[in-house]
């Protein structure tokens, strides 16, 4: 496959809109909460900054949510910079769903890196290694022969993020390398993936459906890592989850794979995954009631805001919540559904020839 050629800047799509929209969001908050354009280390603690006892303690939800918290303007504009910058090549190359595996893949190893290298008390937050994943990932696809631009592309932009991070004294270097290691290998084996996929798959998945997918799937690995974190606790085997959620997944991709290759399957595969997205609304909603009572509140800033709206009502809200869920994947999607109805073969003839014709990202 031709390799993509890079220009100077490429317009951000819409995974990389999303993280942006979401990490302003968040950082903001604590920004309002502070009363300035700083947030204090209380502020980043409580809801979601990384610590040196996060993982022992089993806070496994810090691992994301440091990355979308920052400590005061300059620091939110500078990664969304290197995001934006950045950002809009990978997404382009590889689409979004690849792109939301390696972002959030650098995101959680490079805070593990990082928590690793420490061996004193800290507290970092940011976008950093996350953003470092992606120049990871690029440089990946340089090596590979699919991304063609000079070395001076990389030797301009990894001096630049390392200038940057001279100019504070305050950085965590553990986080950066991680994220940039993370990337990279992620990208790697994201490639070797798409090479053994027509071995295995009949059909390209189209890109909303590689993205719901995925959703699901961080969802689903959420849970058995919960279930992990407990059966280890409880001095049991951890492992069942995960082999459960390994197979139940790749039966899931199949089932996908063979429903696309029929006609009007690609309208049956979106329907499917919008009433999936429901159900797993919903579930969570059911879950996330149990913590209500006794243990709400739970001493977790965010967690505790959300439960004030959900405690009162929480069958109605995740009911509406799943409806709304499921109206949002079939708005999205309806370019998608509106084409697999019209199929009479065609489509499923496309994605199977798309896929013969694809070796690697």
């Amino acid at each position: 496959m031709p390799s993509y050629r890079a220009s100077s800047f490429e317009v951000p799509h819409a995974a990389v809109y999303a993280l942006m929209t979401l990490t302003v969001l968040a950082s903001g908050f604590c920004f309002i909460q502070a009363g300035g354009p700083a947030a204090s280390a209380e502020l980043l603690y409580r809801y979601g900054g990384m610590y040196s006892g996060a993982i022992g303690r089993h806070e496994y939800w810090r691992l994301l949510a440091y990355g979308f918290l920052h400590v005061n303007f300059v620091h939110l504009t500078m990664n969304m910079l290197c995001l934006v910058l950045w950002g809009g090549h990978l997404e382009r190359r590889v689409g979004p769903a690849y792109f939301l595996i390696i972002y959030l893949s650098a995101m959680v190893f490079g805070a593990v890196i990082g928590n690793g290298i420490h061996s004193t008390p800290y507290l970092t937050v940011g976008a950093s290694g996350a953003t470092s994943g992606i120049l990871g990932a690029l440089l990946c696809l340089w090596i590979l022969g699919k991304l063609d631009v000079g070395f001076d592309f990389f030797a301009i932009n990894i001096g630049l993020n390392i200038a940057f991070a001279l100019g504070n004294s305050r950085i965590d270097w553990g986080v950066h390398l991680g994220g940039f290691a993370a990337g990279l290998i992620a990208c790697a084996l994201l490639d070797l993936i798409e090479k053994a996929n027509p071995y295995a798959l009949r059909c390209k998945f189209p890109e909303v459906v590689k993205v719901n997918l995925t959703l699901l799937a961080c969802v689903a690995a959420v849970w058995a890592w919960n279930g992990q974190a407990q059966a280890i606790a409880a001095g049991m085997s951890g492992w069942g989850p995960a082999i459960v959620v390994v197979v139940a997944g790749c039966a899931v991709v199949k089932a996908v794979d063979l429903v696309l290759s029929m006609r009007k399957g690609l309208a049956i595969v979106v329907i499917a995954l919008a009433g999936a997205n429901a159900v797993t609304i919903l579930l969570c909603g059911l879950a996330l009631a149990s913590s209500c009572s006794p243990g709400w509140p739970t001493g977790s800033g965010p967690l505790d805001n959300v439960l004030v709206i959900f405690c009162p009502n929480p069958v109605l809200i995740s009911g509406l919540a799943a409806i709304g869920a499921a109206a949002v994947t079939l708005w999205l999607c309806a370019k998608e559904i509106s084409r697999g109805i019209e199929d009479v073969g065609f489509v499923a003839t496309s994605l199977r020839a798309e896929r013969s014709r694809r070796h690697g990202l």
